[in-house]
């Protein structure tokens, strides 16, 4: 009798899904570097082999794990807050989104996160993926504000974006570590702190320092 394992056969699409799904997991516990096609293609339970012939090398494989999870972020996000609702119910809508994909997919989150912030060139793939996101961060801000009959130059919308994309990211790697937590009240507590000063904007009210 053959000691070669042998592997069911599946359709392309869903064996790399089941390899994207493994190397998710590997790359979330070990990081990039740690972490070994062996492992992967073990969790997966397919050989190594087919893991190169299907995702090519480490860095290939790594880089599909961080496309593949930005992109379920991205259409969770856009699916949920759609431009014709009022402002405050797009962007809690949108926050609800977001913090739920991080609170079911906490691997995929630490991949995009934590993992590819630290090396090259994955840092430059996440900017990439968070720059798109701050552009429909600043599109839905940009479209309440004209809603309101207001008008806020780019820089200034890019700045809120930035600092509102940057708060969740934040909150969210909290909720990533917690998941006792409940996402729907996480993304409550963001959409408190994010709302107060949006609301101010819509309404035209800015701060200025006082006197020195």
């Amino acid at each position: 009798m053959s000691s070669t394992p042998t592997f069911k056969r599946l359709p392309r699409a869903v064996r790399e899904q089941q390899m994207l799904d493994a190397a998710v997991k590997v790359f979330s516990r070990r990081g990039f570097h740690a972490a070994s096609m062996d492992e992967i293609a073990d969790d997966a339970g397919i050989s190594k082999p087919m893991v190169y012939a299907y995702l090519g090398t480490k860095e290939e494989l790594f880089v599909a794990c961080l496309h593949r999870e930005s992109t379920r972020m991205m259409e969770a996000i856009a699916g949920a807050a759609a431009p014709d609702l009022p402002a405050d119910e797009r962007l809690w809508r949108g926050l609800r989104a977001f913090f739920g994909f991080v609170g079911a997919h906490r691997d995929g989150w630490a991949v995009l996160y934590r993992q590819a912030r630290g090396s090259q060139p994955f840092a430059t793939e996440l900017a990439a993926m968070r720059g798109r996101l701050v552009e429909v961060v600043a599109g839905m801000l940009d479209h309440a504000l004209h809603a309101a009959g207001r008008e806020v130059g780019a820089t200034d919308l890019e700045v809120v974006a930035y600092a509102l994309v940057g708060a969740s990211e934040s909150l969210a790697d909290w909720l990533a570590d917690h998941p006792e937590a409940d996402a729907g009240k996480t993304a409550t507590r963001m959409m408190n702190v994010a709302w107060l000063g949006a609301d101010q904007l819509l309404r035209g009210t800015t701060w200025h320092p006082g006197a020195v």
